[in-house]
């Protein structure tokens, strides 16, 4: 991603995996799906409040937020901002298990 944010290795096999799942019916979904995501991305670090805020019961999962990826609205964007950047920890389906998998 060209935005001034940092996937964790964890968000990247997301966009992986979920590239994949949207190319396998789709063969131009998966780019567009990364340049959504890309789009959403960039304005975290200006906006970073843009999100909805979570609780999840890790104390170092404190700040983290949620966006929805425009045009797939479905997949999730869970973040943590800092004072010059973004860190974007998972992009999940909505249908996920959000506190089970931040546990």
């Amino acid at each position: 991603m060209r935005s001034p944010s940092l996937l964790t290795p964890q968000a990247w096999q997301d966009v992986l995996d979920i590239g994949a799942y949207s190319a396998a019916d789709n063969a131009s979904a998966a780019m567009v799906f990364v340049s959504a995501l890309e789009d959403t991305c960039t304005p975290l670090v200006a906006l970073p409040g843009l999100g909805s805020s979570r609780t999840f019961v890790r104390t170092d999962l404190q700040g983290v937020r949620m966006l929805p990826v425009p045009g797939f609205e479905n997949y999730l964007i869970f973040y943590i901002a800092s004072k010059w950047s973004i860190k974007v920890l998972r992009i999940l389906h909505a249908a996920r298990d959000f506190p089970t998998i931040f546990r």
